[in-house]
Parts: structure tokens; C-alpha cells; sequence
């Protein structure tokens, strides 16, 4: 998907820029996570995941930093979750 579709993506690369690399303890809708950052392919791969800490959730996708843009690729989830999640986490 396109940075520059209509769903709200033209925010993804700041998105992903505030998270930061290796792991990070995160709060996101009052649930711990635990979110990871990895850069690959000299970092124009970006791989992001969130597992809630004592519970099932999961949020996963890599985001594949183009010369058109970033594009997002969510692992088997809807785009909305992912970028809920990149919208609200908090450190704590």
C-alpha cells in the first residue's frame, strides 16, 4: 500500500521513524507490549512488531521504504490495526 493512498497513510514514515530500533517496552489501549524495530536490506526494510506482554495480541508488518515512499505490508491483519497501534502506542 501506498504512503499516499486515501486510508491515512501519508503519516506512515514519521510513524515508523518514532519507533525506536531493538526492542521497547510500549502501552497501547492499557495493555503492555512488547514492540520491536529491526532494519534490514541496509534499512530499507523495516520490520515492526507488537506482542502484548500476558495476553494474545500481536501486531506485525514491515514497511518497505521505496524512492516513491514507504509502503506498508501488515502480516496477515488489516492496515487499520497496524497503524492504530503506530498512532497510539506510548513508552513507559
Amino acid at each position: 500500500m501506498d504512503r499516499h493512498d486515501d486510508d491515512g497513510l501519508a503519516d506512515l514514515t514519521g510513524l515508523v521513524d518514532r519507533v525506536p530500533d531493538g526492542w521497547t517496552r510500549a502501552t497501547y489501549e492499557g495493555r503492555t507490549y512488547g514492540l520491536s524495530r529491526t532494519n534490514r536490506v541496509d534499512g530499507r526494510v523495516v520490520t515492526i512488531t507488537a506482542a502484548e506482554l500476558g495476553g494474545t495480541d500481536l501486531v506485525s508488518a514491515n514497511v518497505y521504504r521505496t524512492r516513491a515512499g514507504d509502503e506498508l505490508r501488515s502480516c496477515e491483519m488489516p492496515d487499520a490495526k497496524v497503524l492504530s497501534f503506530l498512532r497510539g502506542w506510548t513508552s513507559e
